[in-house]
């Protein structure tokens, strides 16, 4: 279990065989001057896992969250962060061969990758299956 990727969270609702589990955030630039200007600082992630032995949690409980593969890891980092910065470059290549201005291609742009997350958002539920965590006892 060393290898996988790990949060320590909090059980905050059961239901059926879903369980939803509130892991804070922790940063690791608390030491940094720009400190006060990363969104990420201080939130809390809420992550739903489906398992077959959701009864034998409780709520408020300790749990770790697992990730059971890298290569899942890796998958989300594509799918979230790497694919949306090639489109956006794609388009914005493509907005300024075909001769718009600077600001129309960077708007487009951005549209292209709003467009993109809205596909994702649509697909989420296949992406879902491809993507599980896994829920153990502390």
């Amino acid at each position: 279990m060393s290898r996988n990727i790990q949060h320590i969270g909090i059980v905050e609702s059961i239901e059926g065989s879903r369980v939803r589990v509130v892991v804070p955030q922790q940063s690791a630039c608390s030491g940094c001057h720009a400190q006060g200007f990363c969104g990420e600082n201080g939130k809390e992630r809420i992550i739903e896992i489906d398992t077959p032995h959701a009864a034998s949690f409780e709520v408020g409980e300790r749990v770790i969250v697992a990730l059971l593969n890298k290569d899942m890891a890796f998958s989300s980092v594509l799918w979230a962060y790497i694919l949306p910065l090639i489109v956006m470059m794609a388009a914005l290549v493509m907005f300024k061969f075909v001769g718009l201005a600077d600001g129309p291609s960077a708007l487009l742009s951005i549209a292209a990758v709003a467009v993109y997350y809205v596909g994702l958002y649509l697909f989420r539920t296949k992406i879902d299956k491809k993507i599980q965590f896994t829920i153990f006892k502390e």
